[in-house]
This record gives C-alpha cells, structure tokens and sequence, in this order.
C-alpha cells in the first residue's frame, strides 16, 4: 500500500500552483505582449538612462526615444511599401509570361508542369476582395492593436522605472538589497541584449541582401533589403519573405539571375541560422552557441512562433539565475555582465558595482 500525507498548506500551494496555470494558458495572449514589453523596456533602458544622466528629464527621454525609433521606422516602410506595390503589380501582369519561363526552365531538368494555364485562371479578384479581404483586415487591425499596446506598456515601463524599482525594493529584505539589484542589472543587460542582437542580424542581412541585388542588378535593391531585414525579425517564414519577392523580380529579368539570387540568399539564411546567430547571440546573451541553438528549437517545438521568440530571453534569464546559485555555492562568481555592442557606456561606479563578486 502506498500512503501519501498532504498538508492542508501542501493541497492549498497545489490549488494556486493550478490556479495560476489555467490563469497563464487563458491569458496567454496577455502575457505575451507583457513580456514583449518588458524585453523592449530592457533594451531601450540603457539609452534613456544615458541621456537622462545628461540632463534630459525622464519622461522627455523616453519619448525623444520613441520619436526617434519610430520615424526610422516609418521612413523604412515608406521605402519599402510602394516598391512592393509596385512589385506585387509587375507580378500580376507579368505572371502569364513568367510561368512559360519558368516552364521552359523546369523542361530542361525533366520537369513537365503547366504553370502558363494555371496562371491566366487565377481571379485576382477574389485573393484581395470579399471574405479574404475581411480576414486580412482582421488580422491587420490585430496587428496593429498589438503594437499599440506594446508601445504604450513600454512607454509607461521606461518612464516610472525608478517608482517601480522603489516598489519592488519595499518586499526585499535590507540584506538582500545588493544581490537583488545585481541580479535586476545582470537582467536588463542580457535581456536587452536580445534586441541588441536582432539588430545585429538584421542589418547583416539587409547590407549582404543590398549589395547581392545590386551586383546581380534586380530593380528596387534597397527596398528589398530593407524588407530582408524587417523579415528577419520573424521566425520561420522570414527567411521565405527575405528571399521570396527579391527572386520573383529577378526572375522577370533573367531565371539565370533568379537562380543566383535564390542560391546567394539562401546560402546566407544558413550562414545566419548555424553561425551568425548563435555566435552573435551567444556574445550579446552570454549564451554558447549550443545553448543557443537548442532554445531556439525546443521554443519553436513548445510554443511556436511565440516560443522561438522568447526562448533566447528566456535562456538568459537562466543563466543570470544559474550564475547567482553557483555564487552561493561556491562563492566568488557573480551574475555576468559583458560588454555589448550597440549598448551606451554606464557610470564607472555602477559598472564596478555590477562587477563585483
């Protein structure tokens, strides 16, 4: 016979554990832009302190900040959008004549298809109209209400830092003050880091994908690398909207010139998924690249899209926790805090504090 004893304190943990579960799965969407908002909050952070520390009252920081990052923004997609209009439209009435292409290249490989009929019966029409329409609009407007929200959440998060910072403080007990904000700092640094790093790839995609375009000579190069780097940020099928759009206007020149595009940018979403980016997100997230890899691939394996971006946070996070345990263990080592590129300089004081084991 087997005998298990619960306490009434044991049975009333499990019920809240549950609770707190079935809270986390309905909530999902909720958290998620929460999360997402304080990742935006630990990247922006180091550069509303540096110019705060110049003189610039917080809340003018934050949003000279938010000006700045969002007129780029802007400006980027002001570039890309009628080069892709444009594009979309050259594809439409070009389709017919780019599948006999297409055909006559397929043929020579063995490959027999019919894609000239298939591509006069397709009813534009109906892909950007009626129900299609509606759910595009849908998913647009949730995009959209998405973004806003995160904005705003990491507007309020930047700007009463200091106040939620004093909050936190009043439940941790006066000895254990330093470790807490050591253990705050080290995570702001590699949590920011995450989004250090994706700028990192992203602009080392947008220069390879440009300078490509422009040897091969496909029409529109900046735009199309500029949207390479935008598709960069999304897992999985970023890489097929970096190399999709710039291989079809290639193709309207030359299937040869399609052919070197799709090899060229191909080769380079592998160079970036097996080298590039453990390597550039093991510096930033002081992560190996193994470690790296394999929070990628169990996040996308767990929780999808959402998964894989915040598995490399999330693995930080763990480092950051596993440091602290082994400074208590065997004394000594302390929670790692690395230089990063794109980050600003801290006060040396706060620097040699964070340092200290």
């Amino acid at each position: 016979m087997l005998k298990i004893e619960v306490s009434y304190r044991g049975i009333i943990v499990g019920v809240l554990v549950l609770v707190a579960l079935f809270a986390l799965v309905r909530l999902w969407p909720v958290v998620l832009l929460v999360v997402t908002a304080f990742i935006f909050m630990a990247a922006l952070l180091p550069y509303v302190d540096w110019l705060v520390r110049r003189g610039v009252p917080r809340t003018v920081a934050v949003l000279l900040l938010l000006v700045v990052i969002l007129a780029i923004i802007a400006g980027l997609f002001a570039l890309v959008v009628p080069a892709m209009i444009e594009e979309f439209q050259s594809v439409r009435d070009n389709l017919p004549e780019d599948a006999k292409k297409l055909e006559e290249l397929l043929s020579r490989i063995g490959i027999d298809v019919q894609l000239q009929d298939r591509a006069r019966t397709i009813n534009w029409t109906d892909l950007i109209s009626g129900r299609a329409a509606i759910n595009y609009g849908q998913r647009i407007f949730q995009t959209t209400l998405s973004i806003l929200t995160i904005i705003v959440l990491t507007v309020y998060l930047l700007v009463e830092t200091p106040r939620l910072s004093r909050f936190i403080n009043q439940f941790v007990p006066a000895h254990r003050e330093e470790e807490v904000r050591r253990i705050m700092a080290s995570l702001e640094r590699v949590v920011g880091g995450y989004i250090r790093g994706q700028v990192i790839t992203s602009l080392a995609i947008t220069i390879f994908t440009l300078i490509v375009l422009l040897i091969v000579g496909v029409k529109n190069p900046l735009a199309f690398a500029v949207l390479a780097g935008f598709a960069d940020i999304i897992p999985i099928i970023g890489a097929l909207i970096a190399v999709v759009p710039p291989t079809f206007s290639a193709f309207e020149t030359s299937p040869t010139k399609a052919l070197i595009v799709l090899g060229l940018l191909t080769a380079y979403q592998q160079f970036e998924d097996r080298f590039l980016v453990p390597r550039v997100y093991g510096s930033t997230l002081n992560l190996p690249p193994l470690i790296v890899l394999i929070a990628v691939l169990a996040g996308g394996e767990l929780f999808g899209i959402p998964g894989i971006l915040l598995a490399l946070p999330a693995a930080a996070v763990g480092r950051v926790f596993f440091d602290y345990v082994l400074e208590h263990r065997v004394g000594g080592i302390g929670p790692v805090t690395t230089d990063e590129v794109l980050a600003p300089d801290e006060p040396e004081s706060k620097t040699r504090t964070s340092s200290d084991a």
